[in-house]
Order: C-alpha cells, then sequence, then structure tokens
C-alpha cells in the first residue's frame, strides 16, 4: 500500500462551519414555518457567519482540500502545513492573497480578424 493515500480532508474547519450552518438553516426553517421575517434574516445571518468562521479556520491551518497526503496528516486535530502558502485552486486562499494567483504574470494573445464571408456564404 503507498504512503500517499487519498484523504477526503474532514477537518475542524469543516465540522464547525457545518455545526454553524445547520444551526442557521434551522432557525431560517423555523422562520419560514412560523412566518417570522426577523427568524428568517437572523438564520440567513448565522448561515453567513458560518462562512466567515469556516473560512478564517481554513486560512489558519485548521481546513484542508482533500487529496493525497501522508497518513500523518490525515487526523482531523492536525494543522496543514501549507496554509500559510495557499492552496492550488482554492477560491478562499485566493480571495485571501494566498496561493498560486499571486505574482502570476499573465499571457497576451494577439486577436486576428476573421475574414467576413461573401453575400450567400458561410463562415467557417
Amino acid at each position: 500500500m503507498s504512503a500517499h493515500q487519498y484523504d477526503e480532508g474532514h477537518t475542524v474547519a469543516g465540522w464547525t462551519g457545518f455545526g454553524i450552518a445547520t444551526v442557521g438553516s434551522t432557525v431560517a426553517g423555523v422562520g419560514v414555518c412560523t412566518v417570522s421575517a426577523l427568524l428568517i434574516g437572523a438564520g440567513l445571518g448565522i448561515v453567513v457567519v458560518s462562512v466567515l468562521v469556516t473560512w478564517a479556520l481554513h486560512l489558519t491551518g485548521w481546513g484542508k482540500p482533500p487529496g493525497r497526503r501522508d497518513r500523518e496528516q490525515w487526523g482531523m486535530r492536525v494543522r496543514d502545513p501549507s496554509a500559510r502558502a495557499g492552496h492550488a485552486g482554492c477560491v478562499g486562499c485566493r480571495l485571501a492573497g494566498r496561493g498560486r494567483g499571486r505574482g502570476r504574470v499573465v499571457e497576451e494573445y494577439a486577436v486576428v480578424p476573421r475574414e467576413s464571408a461573401r453575400a450567400g456564404e458561410t463562415a467557417g
């Protein structure tokens, strides 16, 4: 068996965000059942807080993306050592200014105009 097996990334950040979002969804659901705009708004506010808490925990190393990693890194209570540099393809890291998107040179492409088709012909 390989030392690098697939890890689903179940982390403190993920479970904390899930718990807070569940409470927010429950509050919003109760608000829908009781026709209370205040409870619906409070529930949606709690869901927004869950996103922010999850993002903050992810950036501090308590959230890991799924993928291949050493078995020692699989535990939920193990912080991600690569969190400071950012994760490749991670929107949260990119929003925080981390990851591969920083300092990259964007290539320029020349736009070549196509010839337009004559009357009665199709371009292609």
